[in-house]
């Protein structure tokens, strides 16, 4: 039994229930297992039942491994188990499968079960082991109707605690292996015994699969088909330890099947299908080679052309790789395909080298013959080019252009093919330039930025213009000083990608009109991201007039569009609208044929709308440029394109949309890889994260970090506005102090300089509430001030709205509540003119409770009625949870939603209540105070950092100490000396040391 027991497990690793590291864990089939041990209950219990059970499923989804369990289970509650299997070359012995169970039972079950001696000696191994049907058995002498008679009869006979056979691959069964198990179906045993058997529905004998159908429907045979395990089931079971994203993968290529799931996690699939090729026969096994290597083009005619078998004969070697389950019929592709899709990639390995070659060649011929796609074609002509054929490489090109907008990978990697072939010679130049072009932006829609860069460069460096070519300049070397520029502006490298295009533009002879308008918009596009817009501004406009001098529309479009961008931007607002119209007319009438060639000039328009606060127009670009982008294959604009569509939905209230083409947006970008893109997009989908998620949710602040993170050490527009959106989730959060040294470290110490001005009203905003939640009401006076005239020279609404609501905070902490409540009631005018729904909404919830205070309860109430329906629509967690935490704080019958109700309280002298968080806790409450007098208008920072400098410390070691920068630690303390009148740290420090001495402060 032991040498038996190690054969087994071998078995056991060859169907691929064990693996390199041993048996495999019992991996999901609890509820298989589970009836199948209520059978051994019943046994035990000696009360009928299914006295066979039949387990079917495809190969290698777990049969054998369940029957191991079983056979278990069935020892555990001290059963003999008996286990047999059949195997191809046993089909040419009589009940080999039945032998190979009972040949080897040793006394002790002999002993234990004395009936089994009067099987017949066919049975146990023993004699002649031919026993043809109707031809009497060489030891009873009987025919095998009385064979199987005897046999039934002698385990009729067992008693104990019963006798269990368990037999394996029982779809190999002969005849009288059939006959038996028919028997036993038809004349179910009357003693504790069952029968146990594995098979593969679609390789078994029609007889035995009829045999144990009968016996379901008549209840002696229980049958379980097993399907795929669940992904949870085969990652935890056998890949615990592997990153789950990987395991995952398996998961889908496995398609839930135990064995090909445990191939692909040991790197080892020869145990999956290999002993079943040793059988085929020389026709049967070029056959399935021509299947693997034709894959959907694999019928019988192209088998035929590519084998060159005759076609009576390779019918019948299919038909006989299809009973062997090695091939299955697709109705749907009207070809042959292998059982699994990693079968097919196996087996195609497994072919010889030179023998593929030359079947993906005749395949290439002959459906070249045949006028199949250029698809078809080009997938056998890549597999099988191995030399400069003019032809081939004609037909991989077309190809790679057609792939270009849907599968760009693809693309790049069959231009690669032809440049790998592509003879080094002067008269191939020029194509090889082509070529490396085209490549280039193949690869970067894929994501393969600097991989598009690095490429790009060694053209530029190796091109040389045909002497034929036209005078004043070369378009491809244009095309790709352009595009390199690009991808270096997408790697945050700035100087590169300027240093490239201002070689381009100053070389002589330069480029013609039309391409020099590209260079001038890329380098523009360069300026700007890298905040140096008016240094190009010039340039711009002489292109921009120069295209209108041409009539040049798109050229004059794409300048447009950017100086509209870069205008907003530097918040000169009257010259970006009239920019934007003249664009936004021109793109209105421009097919999307022609702006196909111009997303990135559809992304700029939407960023300046949105700008410019007319986000339904943006609105309607983006989802346009998107619907353009996805179709023509441009993903850095489509990320851009969903990144204003969310924004703009956000500003409008639309929320839910607004994440979902946020989620996707992030989803682009980080194909994409660019850090600032990538960043920004992750900074703006935390934004309205925020605003759907209740206030103080740690996701938030978590989502925030990471697209700060993201921008790293970058410096460029996105990258700044990346970090001072962070500031939003950390007041969220509960630490206000934080938010303004997130803002002076990023935007600029003060005023904010490093911020675009047509966003800075924006972030003043922010400034003044933190500044007032830690008690600094003069910095907070100021910058709300800083904010209203900013915004009243930008003349934006949503801007403008900001500044009053900053304006309207400071005045309520003053306890003026009258201006409080104009400042709010302004703001909500603001915005919606705007049509900005969120910042309306937050503006009438803040004024609310200030218009009652005023006694207008009336349109206190309706203020308060319309801010709630306005952030309900809107799903705005954020806001609503603000309004209920306001009627809180003001106690029953003080709703100002109540025309009725009574005039609430004036508000607290605390800090106003504001959307982005909760009243904020004192995270220095446990840093003794300095004493007052010269500090009392130091805020609780500039008190602490104030005490360190006086210990001696140097403004880095304050920094490292509180976790802060440098430069945000510099600013405190000019703003400590500014306070105090000092103006050395000497005198500071003396300063410190009389305060303190004072009794009394």
């Amino acid at each position: 039994m032991r040498l038996r027991e190690g054969v087994w497990a071998v078995v056991e690793m060859v169907k691929g229930s064990a693996g390199p590291a041993g048996r495999a864990p019992f991996v999901g089939r609890s509820a298989e297992l589970g009836r199948l041990e209520a059978l051994l209950d019943d046994m035990g219990a000696g009360r009928a039942a299914a006295g066979v059970v039949d387990v079917v499923g495809d190969p290698g989804i777990g049969k054998s491994r369940l029957l191991t369990e079983f056979a278990a289970q069935a020892r555990g509650r001290g059963m003999t188990v008996l286990r047999g299997r059949g195997t191809e070359r046993g089909r040419r012995r009589s009940l080999r499968p039945f032998t190979d169970a009972f040949t080897e039972l040793d006394p002790r079950a002999r002993r234990a079960f004395p009936s089994l001696d009067g099987l017949p000696a066919v049975v146990r191994g023993e004699g002649d082991d031919t026993c043809p049907r109707a031809v009497p058995d060489a030891v009873s002498g009987v025919d095998l109707f009385d064979l199987c008679r005897v046999t039934a009869a002698a385990l009729g006979g067992v008693g104990g605690p019963g006798l269990v056979v368990v037999l394996d691959d029982l779809h190999w069964a002969d005849e009288a292996t059939v006959e038996l198990v028919d028997h036993l179906v038809r004349h179910p045993v009357r003693a504790p015994f069952l029968l146990a058997v594995a098979r593969r529905e679609r390789q078994s004998p029609p007889a035995l699969s009829a045999a144990l159908t009968r016996g379901v429907d008549s209840g002696v045979v229980l049958r379980t088909a097993l399907g795929p395990l669940s992904r949870d089931e085969l990652i935890d079971g056998f890949a615990a330890g592997v990153p789950r994203e990987r395991a995952a993968e398996m998961y889908e290529a496995s398609q839930g099947s135990p064995l090909y799931f445990r191939a692909l996690l040991h790197g080892d699939h020869s145990a999956a299908f290999l002993d079943e090729l040793a059988a085929l026969s020389a026709l049967e096994r070029a056959a399935l080679d021509a299947v693997a290597v034709l894959g959907e083009h694999a019928n019988t005619d192209l088998i035929a052309a590519v084998t060159g078998a005759d076609r009576f004969d390779l019918i019948a070697a299919l038909r006989e790789l299809i009973d062997r389950d090695l091939l299955r019929p697709d109705r749907r592709a009207r070809c042959l395909a292998p059982r699994h899709p990693l079968l097919r990639a196996w087996m195609r390995e497994a072919v010889d080298p030179w023998r593929r070659l030359e079947l993906h060649r005749a395949a290439a011929v002959e459906l070249t013959r045949t006028g199949a796609s250029l698809t078809d074609r080009a997938h056998h002509v890549e597999e099988s080019l191995s030399r400069w054929d003019p032809k081939a490489a004609a037909v991989l090109t077309e190809a790679a252009e057609q792939a270009a907008a849907t599968a760009p990978a693809d693309s790049a990697r069959l231009l690669g093919v032809v440049l790998r072939v592509l003879p080094d010679t002067p008269e191939h130049h020029a194509t090889r330039s082509e070529l490396m072009l085209k490549q280039a932006t193949a690869l970067g829609m894929t994501g393969a930025v600097k991989e598009s860069r690095d490429l790009l460069h060694r053209l530029i460096a190796t091109h040389r213009p045909a002497p034929e070519g036209p005078e004043g300049g070369d378009a491809l070397r244009t095309a790709a000083v352009v595009q390199c520029a690009f991808m270096e502006r997408t790697l945050g490298r700035y100087a590169a990608a300027g240093a490239l295009l201002r070689r381009e533009l100053d070389r002589r002879p330069g480029p013609p009109p039309a391409q020099r308008t590209g260079l001038v918009v890329e380098w523009g596009n360069r300026a700007l991201f890298a905040t140096r817009y008016p240094e190009v501004r010039d340039e711009v406009a002489g292109t921009l007039a120069d295209a209108r001098l041409r009539g040049d529309e798109l050229g004059a479009a794409e300048a447009l569009t950017l100086a509209a961008l870069g205008e907003a931007y530097a918040g000169e607002t009257e010259a970006a609208r009239e920019y934007a119209a003249e664009a936004a007319a021109l793109a209105d009438v421009t097919t999307d044929a022609d702006l196909a060639g111009q997303c990135e000039s559809l992304v700029r328009l939407a960023w300046s709308e949105v700008f410019l606060d007319d986000c339904a127009t943006a609105q309607r670009h983006s989802e346009r440029g998107v619907d353009i982008a996805r179709r023509t294959g441009r993903p850095f604009a489509l990320a851009q394109l969903l990144l204003t569509g969310a924004y703009a939905r956000l500003t409008r209230g639309r929320l839910r949309e607004a994440l979902e083409w946020a989620d996707e947006s992030v989803a682009v970008a980080r194909e994409l890889g660019g850090a600032e893109l990538l960043g920004i997009s992750r900074a703006i989908r935390a934004l309205i994260l925020m605003q759907v998620r209740p206030a103080g949710d740690p996701e938030v602040l978590a989502a925030a970090e990471e697209a700060a993170a993201t921008v790293g050490a970058v410096e460029g527009w996105w990258a700044t506005v990346s970090r001072c959106l962070l500031a939003y989730a950390v007041l969220g959060a509960g630490d206000p102090y934080r938010v303004r040294d997130i803002l002076m470290d990023a935007g600029g110490d003060g005023d904010l300089s490093r911020v675009q001005p047509s966003m800075r009203p924006n972030f003043f905003e922010l400034l003044v509430t933190a500044a007032l939640a830690t008690g600094d009401v003069a910095d907070a006076e100021r910058w709300a001030s800083q904010a209203l005239a900013l915004a009243d020279r930008l003349g934006l609404p949503v801007q403008r709205g900001a500044a009053l609501r900053a304006v309207g905070l400071v005045a309520a902490r003053r306890g003026e509540l009258a201006a409080a409540d104009r400042a709010f009631t302004e703001s909500a005018h603001e915005c919606a003119r705007a049509g900005a729904v969120l910042r309306e909404a937050q503006s009438l919830l803040l004024g609310a409770p200030f218009a009652a205070a005023a006694g207008d309860t009336a349109r206190a109430a309706t203020m308060s009625r319309r801010g709630l329906r306005l952030a309900e629509e809107g799903d705005a967690r954020l806001l609503l949870d603000m309004a209920a935490r306001g009627r809180a704080e003001r106690g029953p019958g003080r709703d100002p939603e109540r025309a009725d109700a009574p005039t609430p309280s004036p508000p607290s002298p605390g800090p106003a209540p504001d959307p982005t968080a909760p009243a904020p806790p004192d995270p220095h409450a446990d840093v003794p105070p300095l004493p007052s007098g010269p500090f009392a208008s130091l805020t609780p920072r500039e008190r602490e950092i104030a005490a360190l400098v006086a210990e001696g410390l140097t403004n880095q070691a304050v920094a490292d100490r509180l976790c802060l920068s440098t430069r945000t630690v510099e600013s405190h303390v000019g703003r400590v000396y500014r306070k105090t009148g000092v103006t050395s740290r000497a005198a500071l420090a003396s300063l410190v040391t009389r305060c303190a001495a004072r009794p009394g402060d």
